[in-house]
């Protein structure tokens, strides 16, 4: 199954959650906190304006992004756990 985001949405899938600490301590897989970086899978047309007038998003497929620990709509996807967002929900793009 596919998703189309509408407007200015795009969808993310969360990148894996770090195992250890920066110590070297191994966290079991219920104790790793959600990450807060994930790649954008889908984008949307972009932003409807007042005028009517569409203004394209900047962000692109394949883009990792950061964003807050409880931004967006989770949804499960043939087995994935993916996030629905406004780009507006996105902080910024990792570059590099």
């Amino acid at each position: 199954m596919k998703i189309r985001p509408l407007h200015d949405r795009v969808i993310v899938k969360r990148l894996e959650a770090e195992e250890k600490t920066a110590s070297g301590i191994v966290l079991p897989g219920n104790a790793a906190e959600k990450p807060d970086m994930g790649e954008i899978l889908a984008v949307g047309k972009g932003k409807v304006l007042e005028n009517g007038d569409i203004r394209a998003l900047e962000l692109k497929v394949g883009d990792k992004v950061i964003f807050g620990k409880y931004a967006g709509q989770t949804v499960k996807v043939d087995g994935d756990e993916l996030l629905v967002m406004r780009e507006e929900d996105i902080m910024g793009v990792v570059e590099g």
